[in-house]
């Protein structure tokens, strides 16, 4: 019989997915404004894309300021401080007078969205149980997808109404998580037994596993270029190739997101009792062969169907990753190395929007979003597939060398 979470687990595992929802939900109102930001601001749609670029380039500082504060100074408070730092930029983009400003305030709110998930998936897998990480893994991750979901629903409601620009002041609300971490969750057990005295020792430990950092990066490029080659312009390619207006758009998104929540979650339990890597390729495998349903879909229905079934496996194997990538993170970088690798990830794949939206401008947007998340798809699967595995490692027992700079060699799963 599976254990309860105790009352500091479940406040721990809510604020983590919470963190990651708003701050998913801040990022993805740009993808469903894009067009309307664009005839504002008297831009192409690839001009406001490079905004999504901009905010993608700009994690890696976030990730590593805000996550070498927390291995020197615990998961807490770090995280409070960075909700109220994205939450802030997120409002002053709504207010942006000019594109140029919009663009500063995007590279901003970077910052404050590459800090969040590194803190926050270190602090809720540090809590967790080993043996049930991956389906929390895939809860956590999965406030991604529920971002995405909130964006759609309040675009669908707010911006037939009053515009895009409310939409991005109801994205300060996530200052007002920052309450709830303050009185409800507690510093991490793992960090208190394993923190470091100086940041000398901080800076010597994270140079030292330079391996584990490049295997990770490239994985998190390539992971991240399956999300976001088949996420940020989706909206946009369900108006200029399917005619779809906001109301449409928004319920197609919906839908997808829905289908991404459910494989996140069903991913990520699969994960703990068949490894991390071979639900990760499964799931690629499958998106794969659903490529011609998801882009070239004959009717509404089957473009419905298809963009569920897609998020389904794209976020299916999105959530293995927080469980995963701080499985191979040593205790003493765990705040720091996962989120700052994931972000140059990024960096790498914050091409994609832009690329898709290069690519749309002589081809349809359907053939444009087929092509690059095929490549993706491929890449990610054979880099996950033969990358190593530590599944179930116990967090804060005193790693071996050997184990710290991630020269074991991949678990059999």
């Amino acid at each position: 019989m599976t254990t309860p979470l105790t009352r500091d687990q479940r406040a721990a595992v809510l604020a983590g997915f919470l963190g990651w929802m708003l701050d998913a939900f801040d990022f993805f109102l740009v993808v469903m404004s894009l067009t309307a930001i664009a005839q504002e601001f008297r831009r192409s749609d690839a001009a406001v894309a490079f905004s999504i670029t901009l905010t993608l380039a700009f994690r890696p500082l976030g990730a590593l300021v805000f996550g070498l504060i927390a291995d020197r100074y615990g998961r807490r408070r770090p995280l409070m401080a960075n909700l109220v730092f994205y939450s802030i930029a997120q409002v002053c983009s709504g207010l942006a007078p000019t594109f140029v400003s919009f663009l500063a305030f995007r590279a901003l709110f970077g910052i404050g969205m590459g800090g969040e998930w590194g803190i926050g998936a270190s602090l809720v897998m540090e809590k967790v149980p080993a043996a049930r990480r991956g389906v929390f893994s895939g809860l956590l991750q999965q406030g991604y997808a529920a971002g995405y979901l909130l964006a759609a629903l309040c675009y669908f409601y707010v911006f037939p109404r009053w515009g895009w620009r409310p939409l991005f002041f109801i994205g300060g609300l996530p200052a007002l998580l920052a309450v709830y971490v303050r009185s409800q969750v507690t510093e991490s057990e793992v960090w208190m037994r394993t923190r470091h005295s100086t940041w000398r020792d901080l800076g010597r430990s994270l140079t030292t596993n330079w391996k584990p950092f490049l295997y990770l990066t490239a994985l998190m490029a390539l992971m991240n270029g399956v999300s976001h080659g088949t996420q940020d312009l989706y909206p946009t390619f369900l108006q200029r190739d399917w005619g779809l207006g906001p109301l449409a758009r928004a319920g197609v998104t919906a839908v997808s997101m829905v289908g991404a929540l459910a494989g996140g979650i069903l991913c990520g339990l699969y994960s703990d009792r068949l490894g991390r890597r071979h639900t990760i390729v499964a799931a690629l495998a499958g998106a794969v062969l659903l490529i011609p349903l998801w882009a070239f879909a004959p009717s509404l229905g089957l473009l419905v169907a298809g963009a569920f079934a897609m998020q389904f496996l794209v976020q299916g194997a999105w959530g293995v990753i927080p469980a995963h990538i701080t499985e191979l993170s040593p205790d003493a970088v765990r705040g720091s190395l996962p989120g700052f690798a994931y972000q140059c990830g990024v960096l790498i794949a914050s091409v994609m929007p832009w690329l898709g939206a290069r690519l749309a401008v002589d081809w349809p947007y359907g053939r444009a979003m087929a092509v690059t998340a095929g490549m993706v798809f491929v890449g990610c699967a054979v880099v996950a597939g033969l990358g190593p595995e530590r599944r179930g490692v116990a967090y804060g027992r005193g790693e071996s060398r050997r184990d710290e700079v991630g020269l074991d060699p991949p678990r059999p799963t």
